[in-house]
This record gives C-alpha cells, structure tokens and sequence, in this order.
C-alpha cells in the first residue's frame, strides 16, 4: 500500500484502519470489515470493558554504560549542531506468561492496536485527529513518576522538560503549517496523568491545531505523508536527526514509534505507536525512550526509559 491509496480511500469515504512504521516506508492499510479477518483488533476508547490477567513484566533491562555510551554520543552531535533535541530509544527484553492478545485485553490505554501475533501497543500518545476541516496534533514530551512529592510543579518548572517541549511544539506547528493554514497553539503543557503498571505517571503535552480545505479526505495520504516520521518521537531539526538516530540505536525499531490510526468516512484519529511490545525470535521485545537535549541528564533519562516499560 502507499499513501496515494490513502487519498483514493478517502475520496470514496471508505472506512480504514492503518498503520505505518517509524520511517513511514512500510504502510497497512485494512477496511474496517476485514479486520477480523486479518487477525488485527484495536481500540480507540476510554471507556471499553478491561480483562484482568494478574502478571508482571519481568525486564531485561540494557545496562546503564551501554546507554552512556550513545548517550553521550548523541550530546557530541548536539553539542556539533546536527541536532538539538533526539529521542532516543532502545529496546528491552521483558518476560510475561500473557499473549500478545491477553496484553491487548488487559491494557488501559487510549489508544491500542493488536497487530495479529506480531505486536501489541497500548499508547497514551495522540498523533493528529481531523474533524470537520480542523486538523489537532498533541505532542507529549515531559515524564515524572506521579508518586513524587509537588510532582506537577515539578515537572512544569523543569527548565530542562520546559525547553525540550518548547522544541516539540515548535517543530510540530512548522509541520502542521505545511498542511494546513492559521496554525496555532491551544492548549501549552497540560497535564494527564497515565497508569504505569505499579504506579502512576505524569505526562505533559500540548494542542495545536489549523485549518484544512474541505476536500481533506481525498489528501489523508499527502497529510501524513508530510507530517512523518512524528516529529515527538524523531527530534529537531527532523531530517539530519533522523540520520543520528539510525547510527546511534543499533537496532530497527519497525513499526515502534510509527503511527496507527482510524478513518470512519468522516473523520480521522490517530495515535503514535509507543508504549510497544513486539514478538522476536528473542521473545518479547519492549521499546521505549526519551527525548534527549543538551541540558539531559544521562540517569535521569535512563530511569525514564526503564520507567515506561509497564502494563498499564
């Protein structure tokens, strides 16, 4: 499938689901009566009904001197002004005696996408939505355990988080306007709090949003064409970043990080595919990461990678 498919889709209004990889080269795209056919659930609700499975993610965790290690090399390159904000990533084996569909049962979360017994994504984080000719992006960038004392005051005073959000919402708004007009920022870091297995997270996003022409439907495919890779999970400047990014983490992250989403013929939601658990010959592999500036501190970074390794 390509992009061009997507724009003939939604000039005949026709219901799809799809979902592309992080280099938006590999494209899915499934009418929404064939899903259970193609062995692929998902769900794009808060209030579904949730199976209770009592079991825990055992981590294999990386160890903190090989993170060092392209931690370090990423604030070289920043440090060169080949980047000034990369989100780097990394996968973690996990051990769980629950199937990729029991995982997809028992996940709370916005957003979630059983891909048949390849993967399983359960994520907070909304990519672009599009409703009447207004497109909304919400990028979330700022991670703190909910559990801290004063923990919102102190994430939203963290000059580090402020300035790596600031990059963000700047980045995705320059995006925005190359497929929409009167761009603006509506909502600056807010607060959602996110279950994380055993305890809470606080997330900080934002709302921007513009205008489309109302023929949007038959350019879904041109849209996100031009908004990929996710500038959240890619960094600033994107293109250049995206090269570090591909010499630095050493392994393929796939459809991790890509973007999957729903058109109904009438409107289009969609999230960014993190929190992710995907079937290797290895077993289970989990991939997570963070954004990382020249303010970053490395043990503080690799805690919050480890951190969103959960069972929400």
């Amino acid at each position: 499938m390509t992009f061009d498919d997507l724009n003939s889709l939604g000039k005949k209004r026709e219901p799809f689901l799809f979902i592309t990889d992080f280099k938006a080269q590999n494209i899915v795209v499934i009418p929404l009566d064939e899903l259970h056919a193609n062995n692929v659930e998902f769900c794009i609700d808060e209030n579904y009904p949730i199976k209770t499975h009592l079991d825990f993610l055992e981590k294999h965790t990386l160890r903190f001197s090989e993170y060092k290690k392209k931690f370090d090399y990423v604030i070289e390159k920043i440090k060169a002004g080949d980047t000034y904000l990369l989100n780097l990533t990394q996968p973690t084996l996990v051990k769980t005696s629950l199937t990729l569909k029991e995982i997809f049962e028992c996940a709370n979360a916005h957003y979630k996408l059983r891909y048949k017994d390849e993967f399983v994504c359960f994520s907070p984080e909304k990519f672009i939505q599009i409703k009447e000719s207004k497109i909304s992006t919400y990028p979330m960038k700022g991670t703190i355990d909910a559990s801290i004392a004063n923990a919102k005051e102190i994430i939203l005073g963290n000059k580090k988080e402020m300035a790596e959000h600031v990059m963000v919402v700047d980045l995705l708004r320059n995006d925005l306007s190359i497929v929409a007009k009167n761009v603006k920022v509506e909502k600056f870091r807010y607060i959602t709090e996110i279950e994380a297995g055993k305890k809470k997270l606080l997330h900080v996003s934002s709302h921007i949003s513009g205008d489309l022409e109302d023929d949007w439907h038959s350019k879904i495919g041109d849209i996100l064409s031009a908004l990929l890779p996710a500038g959240s999970i890619s960094g600033a400047p994107k293109k250049s970043t995206l090269d570090i990014i591909e010499e630095v983490e050493g392994y393929e992250r796939g459809f991790f990080s890509g973007i999957f989403g729903v058109y109904d013929g009438k409107a289009l939601d969609s999230a960014v595919m993190i929190r992710f658990i995907e079937k290797t010959k290895n077993g289970y592999m989990y991939k997570s990461g963070g954004g990382i500036t020249l303010d970053s501190d490395v043990k503080s970074e690799y805690n919050e990678l480890l951190d969103k390794v959960y069972l929400p």
